[in-house]
């Protein structure tokens, strides 16, 4: 790896600023300074646990931050430091302990105690590579460094623009292609896996940007969008990144891609000559939000260099920052986007006998709350009542609706009547409150121990069956008006219900165009080959593939349910 020069002045000047963050504004402040310091910088606390290291630290260390972060300084591969950190840590003078095997060849560390107030919070501890003992550098490294920070200013005024995740996947993609790269991919893990710090085993990833030189685009064109997931197994670039916090280079001679569960990935690699691929994670505050994946073609050749992975985790840090600020004003600010999350929440209770998935993509800001909704609600004798629903317009008032909506169908359903005789209490309800928007509605009773579904509409398009090796089918349900006309006039449909076959629910977002005859559009989706014999969530993403434009007019949600084989 390549390794820091800095000297001791530098290292001191820089050990000075983070003490004074500490003592002047707390942590916060402190992983700022550690972050942005021009040198190696790792933290200490008063038990000899390292706390906090920057990327420059563990390069110039030759570790991951795995191998320190958390654990004792006696228990670590920097151990043979520790007498002299406990030395330094009980009052004496500042040390340059040599670090020994297996760090990188020549490492010193240069050790100072924090103290607050009089108390004694810890070390700072500066990571000098071999032969900079003088604090010169060489006119190479210096150009490198200049360079580095000429990247990393420009990357700062192009990068985090919003306070949109997506939008900021998207700038860090577009930074690096064509400067960089000639594709990059930018993936970030659940938030439920970020807070678990769960990397391991096969893991599902947003794909949040794509970009790529045009040459590329016909040939990479098949994969996934932005807006679909992907599963990365274990041993693959993706999972061992975000498992080990370190960057993952593949070249030709390394020999397969170590890609993604992806169907047609190493074939559409090749066809677009990509030749190297580079994937960095993207780590924030202590936390891994995903992975940077960036990747050359063969001609003209040019190979990643350690600079290059220098210089590219330095820049996946920084755009790091960005990501995170952009989730936590997500997780923390306006009452809309908590409604959205709670339509995003799993539809609820249904018998133990039904295999669900279901996924929601909403269209333009991630801060504009539609009306599409979904639900599913457990019956006696193994029947499941599933629902999807599309209240018109959008905003609060919608979502608003929408959770109301849902609320009602729980309540009548539970009477266990007739899918349309259910409608028909929804509508009556609904009208009876004048501010209450219209509906569209579409119930589906699966009835698996009499091998039927049961469909009625309220003015919602027609769900689709699918089975194996099949065209996708579209049932032709009697259609009544929207929920709240108070016209009723509702009517139901009977399909066989098949072993092996899926229904899938849908909003209009999934098929309508603006200018194309509706008739047009479910041709298209009747036309699909979908994978019933897989897993339900590589359906969901086949059709979202198949059907959702790159930018999507209107919010899709999706429900797909399968009886559970015995």
């Amino acid at each position: 790896m390549h390794a820091e020069a800095s000297g001791p002045d530098a290292a001191d000047a820089s050990i000075d600023r983070a003490a004074a963050a500490l003592a002047t504004h707390g942590e916060e402040l402190l992983r700022y300074v550690l972050e942005d310091a021009p040198v190696g910088l790792a933290v200490l606390d008063p038990e000899l646990r390292w706390q906090y290291g920057n990327a420059a630290f563990f390069r110039t260390a030759g570790l991951a931050p795995g191998d320190l972060l958390g654990l004792p300084a006696a228990d670590t591969p920097l151990a043979a430091a520790a007498p002299a950190l406990r030395a330094v840590l009980g009052g004496g003078p500042p040390q340059e302990p040599p670090a020994g095997h297996p760090a990188a060849p020549g490492l010193r560390l240069r050790a100072r105690r924090l103290e607050i107030r009089g108390r004694t919070a810890g070390l700072v501890v500066a990571a000098l590579g071999p032969g900079n003992g003088d604090g010169q550098r060489a006119p190479h490294e210096l150009e490198q460094a200049r360079a580095r920070l000429a990247v990393l200013d420009a990357a700062a005024g192009r990068i985090g623009t919003t306070l949109d995740v997506d939008t900021t996947c998207v700038e860090l993609a577009e930074f690096t292609v064509p400067a960089m790269a000639d594709a990059a991919v930018v993936e970030l893990l659940p938030p439920d896996a970020v807070e678990r710090g769960a990397h391991s085993g096969t893991l599902r990833l947003h794909r949040a940007a794509v970009v790529c030189a045009p040459a590329l685009r016909p040939h990479l064109a098949p994969l996934a969008r932005a807006g679909e997931s992907v599963r990365y197994p274990p041993g693959s670039a993706a999972a061992h990144s975000l498992h080990t916090g370190a960057p993952v280079l593949v070249r030709p001679s390394d020999g397969p891609w170590p890609g993604s569960a992806e169907k047609g990935a190493p074939e559409a690699y090749r066809a677009a000559g990509l030749d190297t691929m580079l994937t960095v994670p993207l780590t924030a505050r202590g936390r891994t939000l995903g992975v940077l994946t960036l990747a050359r073609t063969r001609e003209p050749v040019r190979p990643f260099t350690e600079d290059d992975t220098v210089l590219i985790g330095d820049l996946a840090g920084r755009a790091a920052v960005g990501v995170d600020n952009a989730r936590r004003y997500t997780r923390s600010q306006g009452i809309a986007l908590q409604l959205q999350q709670a339509l995003l929440a799993e539809p609820g209770n249904p018998h133990p006998n039904l295999e669900l998935a279901s996924r929601y993509l909403p269209s333009g800001s991630s801060s504009v709350v539609g009306g599409d909704w979904y639900e599913t609600v457990r019956l006696p004798f193994g029947r499941t009542l599933l629902a999807m629903g599309d209240v018109m317009g959008h905003g609060v008032e919608a979502a608003v609706d929408m959770s109301t909506y849902r609320s009602m169908l729980r309540d009548v359903a539970g009477m266990d009547l007739p899918p349309h005789r259910i409608l028909r209490q929804l509508d009556t309800l609904i009208s009876e409150n004048e501010s209450s928007r219209p509906a569209t509605c579409l119930l589906a009773l699966a009835d698996p121990g009499r091998s039927r579904w049961t469909f009625s509409s309220a003015g919602h398009l027609p769900p689709a069956l699918v089975l194996p090796d099949a065209p996708t089918d579209l049932v032709a349900v009697p259609t009544g008006p929207p929920l709240g006309t108070g016209l009723g006039g509702y009517e139901q449909q009977a399909r066989e219900l098949l072993p092996e076959q899926v229904l899938l629910l849908y909003t209009d977002g999934l098929v309508e165009r603006r200018g194309e005859d509706i008739d047009v559009s479910l041709a298209r989706l009747a036309a699909l080959r979908l994978p019933a014999a897989g897993e339900l969530d590589d359906l969901l993403d086949a059709v979202l593939h198949a059907q959702t434009p790159q930018a999507a007019e209107d919010d899709v949600a999706l429900l797909a349910a399968r009886v559970r084989r015995r």
